[in-house]
């Protein structure tokens, strides 16, 4: 093109019809993919920002999958406690079925103290309200020791005389007894001697002389002396209960139904997984919240199988025996319940965290994606009439080529 020779006037239109090719190029390129910056080329500043705001987006958008996942384990997690409360209630139910039940025992283990003996006064038989007559029979300073097979022993003295352990009535020897969890109840015979007899809720327990009880037993001991009593009608049950075989039959259903239910809580809490995640066995639930892997949170699980909870299945002629055994039992399972509703307020807590991120992630990926466009994005309304100027502007530029150029046309009229 330099051998060809252009006068100064048609050379300048000329590049000011290609400027404005150029311009109209560049309009109609924004306007086909809608963004001002296409490259770096076009601003490297604002193309660069853009790119790392969009790839920024891209690596949390990426996170959000697995904050998803967190939240359904989590909810799984919720959804096996609230099956295991109900299965806890359940059990609690049999169990309060045990307790309403007819005594497992048709006559509870019972001991005898002596009567007072002596000569004149120290024989004379004391009343519900003065066991030892005003201090003059042989009951007065008698002790009686009786020792449980779990907590400690409790020494009574029998006296008229006010003292720490000092007791002179029926009622007295009872609240004792009561208030140290001993499951006996004393009652006062015509000669002034002291029955003690099992309570209900203690019935299935023995009672022995000495101080060294059994499992399910009271020893007896102290200056008064105890006789065993033989309840049964055949003999030898000296100190036993007698069994009622109906009401321990009834019983020992009531334990089939209670292990089948602590047998559903064990395969619920294995259950309650979600992508191999499992926060009732133990499993460790770890969430990222940013690209970076600052922020994150860790929820660790807990086993919540019977044993996690407290709880285990009960042998039939070892367990629901009396409202005593039973009360424990009730005891294991209140305890279970309020371990269920503080970890269910937990995992509560930690899936409104993990909820109020995943909301925070999904507007910040908004936020930083609004932010490159508004780098990047054309107006298409100005771009729209940038194209409109620039198409009349190169209609003029080309018909003001065509005047520019009409000297050279009227040199070649005049060679012609």
């Amino acid at each position: 093109m330099s051998d060809i020779v252009l006068s100064a006037s048609v050379r300048q239109n000329l590049l000011s019809l290609q400027s404005t090719a150029d311009l109209l190029s560049t309009t109609q390129n924004r306007l086909a993919t809608g963004n001002k910056v296409n490259s770096a080329l076009d601003n490297p500043t604002n193309f660069f920002t853009a790119q790392g705001l969009n790839n920024r987006s891209n690596d949390i958008n990426n996170l959000l999958d697995s904050i998803g996942n967190g939240v359904q384990v989590l909810q799984a997690a919720n959804q096996g406690i609230t099956s295991i409360q109900k299965l806890v209630d359940t059990a609690k139910s049999i169990a309060n079925q045990a307790l309403q039940a007819a005594s497992g025992y048709s006559t509870k283990a019972k001991a005898t103290i002596d009567a007072p003996t002596g000569a004149g006064p120290l024989a004379v038989a004391g009343t519900i309200a003065d066991l030892t007559n005003a201090g003059t029979n042989s009951l007065q300073g008698k002790t009686l020791v009786f020792t449980p097979a779990t907590g400690s022993a409790l020494t009574l003295t029998i006296s008229n005389v006010a003292g720490a352990g000092n007791v002179n009535s029926v009622d007295s020897i009872n609240s004792a007894l009561s208030t140290a969890g001993i499951g006996l109840t004393a009652a006062l015979n015509t000669d002034g001697s002291l029955t003690f007899t099992s309570s209900n809720d203690s019935a299935s327990q023995s009672l022995t002389a000495g101080t060294t009880p059994a499992a399910g037993t009271v020893a007896l001991s102290g200056t008064a002396t105890f006789a065993l009593v033989d309840t049964s009608a055949a003999g030898g049950g000296v100190g036993k209960p007698v069994a009622d075989a109906a009401s321990q039959t009834a019983r020992a259903g009531l334990i089939s139904q209670y292990n089948s239910v602590i047998d559903q809580i064990k395969t619920t809490a294995q259950d309650s997984s979600f992508n191999g995640i499992n926060l009732l066995n133990g499993d460790q639930l770890k969430l990222v919240f940013n690209e970076t892997g600052k922020s994150t949170l860790s929820i660790q699980g807990v086993t919540f199988d019977p044993a996690g909870l407290g709880l285990s299945s009960l042998t039939s002629g070892t367990d629901f025996l009396d409202n005593a055994g039973t009360n424990k039992v009730l005891d294991s399972l209140n305890s279970a319940s309020s371990t269920l509703r503080s970890q269910a307020s937990t995992f509560g807590s930690n899936l409104s965290i993990v909820q109020i991120r995943q909301d925070f992630n999904k507007n910040l990926i908004n936020v930083l994606q609004t932010g490159a466009s508004n780098l990047t994005l054309a107006d298409t309304n100005e771009e729209a009439a940038n194209s409109q100027a620039l198409s009349t502007r190169q209609s003029i530029a080309v018909s003001a080529l065509a005047l520019a150029n009409q000297s050279n046309q009227s040199v070649l009229q005049l060679l012609r």
